[in-house]
């Protein structure tokens, strides 16, 4: 009974995020051991002002997922390629405090074996169609080092332009803005017919 009831809650949340090559589920407990994994990695972790998480940092980090899902019905979500099942990292929005505003932010990260294979823009845009679509937000920023290139790459595919440059983590960062207007006709959607 308690598989029919994952599988039955996994079908939920697979509608709230789903894109051409992955399936987006909330986070939970289960994905410690695998998500640890992913964020002990020097590489994965290069730009995070968090640093490398070990099981202790994961397992709160997933408690603050949980916390958005419930407070903003929203966060970070598991992403899982549709073919094989296979977790490959998340993606999502949450609120993140950027000098005294709050902000709805993109925020993403993939296991190394998975970069250079488009699924970061993918993901990207779909958590954009839900922010906009479903969740109706007036705006989403993401907040990226400008050395950061791979990022700075996936932003402007998605369609992020302009930035702002600002102080984020004791960071110089480079925050764009994508508003619900700029997504009704997103400069990414001309090059896909």
């Amino acid at each position: 009974m308690d598989t029919n009831k994952r599988v039955m809650h996994r079908e939920i949340l697979v509608q709230l995020f789903e894109t051409e090559r992955l399936l987006a589920r909330e986070l939970s407990h289960q994905d410690v051991a695998v998500l640890t994994a992913m964020l002990s990695d020097p590489e994965v972790m290069k730009f995070s002002v968090r640093g490398i998480c070990n099981e202790a940092a994961t397992r709160k980090f997933i408690d603050w997922c949980l916390e958005c899902y419930a407070s903003h019905g929203m966060g970070p979500w598991a992403l899982c390629e549709k073919e094989s099942g296979r977790f490959i990292g998340f993606c999502g929005v949450g609120p993140e405090l950027v000098g005294d505003v709050e902000e709805v932010s993109v925020g993403y990260r993939l296991a190394r074996k998975f970069w250079h294979q488009g699924y970061a823009t993918e993901a990207v845009k779909g958590v954009l169609q839900y922010a906009f679509g479903q969740k109706h937000c007036e705006s989403v920023v993401v907040i990226i080092e400008p050395e950061h290139k791979a990022s700075v790459r996936v932003a402007e595919k998605a369609g992020f332009k302009d930035y702002t440059y600002k102080e984020f983590h004791e960071r110089l960062v480079r925050v764009y803005r994508m508003t619900s207007d700029d997504w009704v006709l997103p400069a990414w959607s001309l090059n896909e017919s």
